[in-house]
């Protein structure tokens, strides 16, 4: 594998936009295969036309990414404001395959990626998933399992076009992306951004959707003593600080869903969460501000970081959730800040998506990292 460039503009214009990223890009990555392109939804609907400009300038012509509330440099953001973000890559060609629009099933993959996923068994996919379709959530557990892959990515934020691209075109609908085979050596981390603050608990009680009882007590008894009186005493302050997690079946490093509180029965003791549960389901609660989104992270970093070994990396991709950037993290890029003082000044791209997917699964309120080695 062989190098990566990457650059990024705020400029309003997004013709602009895309020169001075050509400009940064220069000189391309020997053999340059590949492009990554991130836009903030002030660019939505000139997204396929910036790709078009990328690759007549360039000459690359296959190209990935999608439209975020924010998208993600090296030490920067460009957050609810014009941003487009741009990475070029020298892979070879053996070693990548696009995935095509999948809008109903995975038998809507098409031969020729077909052939290539039983030939080249790859190890990663990097996908956007458009939220507005129900089906993709399972799509991409389907997905996971069809071509053996860990999956990294994100859906599509946007208050305009939900545009994603897989080729040279602008496509919607589904889940489409890029894998890679194993000779792209990569490594990857998730960070929650939550702290858990008890112990992991059994769903006893469930009346139309709604849980009555953890443990045989009361759940909103549960909570309150979980959370402590100071909170307990001003429940309506929780929003956005306390959630439910639904650990992950098989999991071996105790990974977890995190789930919203979306309502409280005082009267009959009761909490809805937003996640499908039944008796006898795992749950807990957890906590998410500034400090356990920050130490989350550093954790994060410090375990891929281990994983990858010595050196730098070449480049990396990060999504995560629009309630996370400046919502948590502070108006600074604090959050990309914390990234490139991990992994040092490599290429970085991605954006701020309406759901993370890591694995096989879709997530919220996390960051995703992968680092190509």
């Amino acid at each position: 594998m062989s190098g990566f460039r990457h650059a990024h503009s705020g400029l309003k214009d997004w013709h602009v936009a895309v020169e001075e990223c050509l400009a940064d890009l220069r000189p391309l990555p020997e053999g340059a295969s590949i492009g990554f392109v991130y836009v903030t939804d002030a660019f939505a609907v000139y997204l396929a036309a910036i790709v078009a400009q990328l690759k007549r300038a360039t000459d690359v012509g296959r190209w990935v990414g999608t439209v975020g509330i924010g998208v993600c440099a090296t030490g920067r953001e460009y957050f609810d404001e014009p941003g487009l973000v741009v990475m070029i890559g020298a892979l070879a060609e053996d070693d990548m395959c696009l995935i095509p629009p999948i809008r109903d099933s995975v038998d809507d993959f098409h031969g020729k990626a077909r052939v290539w996923i039983e030939r080249t068994r790859p190890m990663l996919g990097i996908v956007h998933g458009d939220p507005r379709n129900e089906k993709v959530p399972g799509l991409i557990g389907d997905l996971a399992d069809a071509t053996g892959c860990f999956l990294v990515g994100g859906l599509t934020a946007s208050r305009g076009p939900y545009t994603q691209i897989a080729g040279e075109e602008g496509v919607d609908g589904g889940v489409s992306g890029l894998l890679l085979a194993g000779a792209v050596p990569v490594a990857t981390g998730l960070s929650q951004g939550c702290s858990p603050i008890g112990p992991t608990r059994t769903v006893t009680g469930i009346r139309n959707g709604v849980v009555t009882t953890i443990d045989g007590r009361a759940a909103l008894e549960v909570l309150k003593a979980e959370i402590g009186p100071e909170l307990a005493g001003r429940l309506r302050q929780t929003g956005g600080l306390i959630f439910a997690a639904i650990p992950v079946p098989g999991s071996d490093t105790g990974d977890y869903l995190v789930r919203n509180l979306v309502g409280i029965d005082p009267e009959h003791g009761a909490i809805a969460i937003a996640a499908e549960l039944s008796e006898g389901d795992r749950v807990m609660f957890c906590r998410r501000d500034n400090d356990t989104a920050v130490a989350d992270l550093k954790r994060m970093l410090a375990q891929v970081k281990r994983r990858a070994g010595a050196g730098t990396p070449k480049a990396a991709v990060y999504y995560s959730c629009v309630a996370r950037g400046p919502n948590m993290f502070g108006p600074d890029s604090g959050e990309l800040g914390l990234i490139r003082d991990a992994i040092g000044d490599v290429p970085l791209v991605g954006f701020y998506a309406n759901g993370e997917i890591s694995h096989n699964r879709l997530y919220g309120y996390t960051g995703v990292l992968t680092l190509f080695l």
